[in-house]
Formats: structure tokens, C-alpha cells, sequence
């Protein structure tokens, strides 16, 4: 595996490096939940999201829900909190990928006294409750833990839960060895269809894209700095 510390998750850098790569955090739009490929809109329309990245050398615009930012401002406190009861210092990390770059994963941390991840969630109330009366891996997250042990190759993963005024939770899940198995069938076979796809899209424009057209003497920084020029340019002023 690849790590990059140079940047935070979150940041325009971290953004721009895992636009057009296939993350572990949507692994659940390729795989279902017995972890074979998935057919029909949802893993098509994943798969064109990353095309349309990929093509364009940046991410696509987003916009976040208050959920989705309330966690991220609790992430650190949860960090702080899961260091403080358990003891265990956090490898903050922006983002992993293969060996080859093709697929990627953003943890929460690195554990390397366990030789182990961690993912936090910050859930709402009511699901986190579920959570912690069930105890156990919930399923909308199988594919996201079980796809960073495929990114990572790491034996295990840890999954912190954690809400203000509520017990935390914190499940230890190891590696599956026919689940990784399962994943790589369907991320091979996702892959093929992501390159053929690209290919078409050079049909259709009569060459590559304009993003593949930078000079081969461009440094990664250089690179690095039109993917964030043309993010800019493509938010609303």
C-alpha cells in the first residue's frame, strides 16, 4: 500500500488525489451485501461520477448535507476521545491506496501498535442506538471496513462509534479471507468496465481527454495545482 501523509483528508489536495479512483468508503455502490457485484443504476452511475473525474483531471462539485458536517466536526473529538479511553495513539492519515494506485481508501487512523485501521462514524441517534443494541458489523458499512483491509492488507480493522451523551461503541473485525476474495472478483471486473468506458469516451471525443494531454514534463505538483485551479473554476462564485 501507498500512504499519503502530505495532506489532510477534506482539503482540496486530498480531493483532487482521490478523484477518479475507486474508494472503499463507496465500495457498497459496487458490491452488495453478500459482496458481489452489483447491476443496475447504482454502480453505473458510480461508475460514471469517477469516468466524468477522471476525464476532467479533478473531482466534481458537491455539496454536503448538515449531517455529513456535523460529523465531520466531530471527528477530532471522537479521535481524541477514542486515543483517551483506549489508550492508543492515532496515525492520522489522507489517504491509502494499492500498490498500483487503482483503488484507494481514506481511514480514520492507522493503529500500528495492533497493525490495524480505524474507522469513526458519527451517527444520528437513532441509528447509533441500533447500532449498539445490535452490537455487531452493520451492514452499511461491511464493505467500506472489509474494502480497507482489501486496500491495505492489513489483518484487521477497528470501527469506533461515537455520539456525545451516548456509550461509545467499538467492534473489532478481522480479516475474511473469502470476503477479500469476493472483492477482488468484483472490483477486477468493475475495473474492466472503467477502463473500457474511458476508452469509449475517447471514441466518442476523437482522442483522449484533456486531462491525459498534460506535458510529460509536468511535476505532480504542477499537476496537483491545474486540478485545483479547474475545482475552483468550476465552483459557484
Amino acid at each position: 500500500m501507498i500512504v499519503h501523509r502530505e495532506f489532510k483528508q477534506n482539503s482540496l489536495e486530498w480531493m483532487c488525489a482521490r478523484a477518479g479512483i475507486p474508494t472503499a468508503s463507496a465500495f457498497d455502490q459496487i458490491v452488495d451485501t453478500k459482496f458481489a457485484l452489483r447491476t443496475g443504476q447504482m454502480p453505473a452511475s458510480y461508475m460514471a461520477s469517477l469516468v466524468a473525474e477522471k476525464w476532467q483531471g479533478g473531482p466534481l462539485p458537491g455539496f454536503g448535507s448538515w449531517d455529513t458536517e456535523q460529523g465531520q466536526l466531530l471527528q477530532k473529538e471522537a479521535i481524541c476521545a477514542y486515543e483517551f479511553d483506549y489508550s492508543q495513539s492515532v496515525d492520522q492519515v489522507g489517504f491509502i491506496t494499492t500498490d498500483g494506485g487503482l483503488v484507494g481508501c481514506s481511514p480514520d487512523g492507522l493503529l500500528p501498535d495492533e497493525c490495524s485501521g480505524l474507522e469513526i462514524k458519527c451517527l444520528q441517534a437513532t441509528h447509533h442506538v441500533r447500532c449498539l443494541l445490535d452490537g455487531e458489523l452493520p451492514k452499511d458499512f461491511a464493505a467500506q471496513v472489509h474494502g480497507s483491509m482489501w486496500v491495505t492488507g492489513l489483518p484487521q480493522w477497528k470501527l469506533f462509534l461515537y455520539r456525545r451523551h451516548f456509550p461509545p461503541l467499538l467492534l473489532t473485525i478481522q480479516r475474511d479471507e473469502e470476503i477479500i476474495e469476493k472483492l477482488s472478483e468484483a472490483l477486477a471486473q468493475f475495473l474492466a468496465r472503467f477502463q473500457s468506458a474511458m476508452k469509449r469516451m475517447e471514441e466518442i471525443n476523437g482522442g483522449p481527454s484533456p486531462a491525459s494531454r498534460a506535458p510529460t514534463s509536468y511535476s505532480e505538483e504542477k499537476k496537483l495545482k491545474v486540478a485545483k485551479e479547474f475545482v475552483l473554476s468550476e465552483m459557484p462564485s
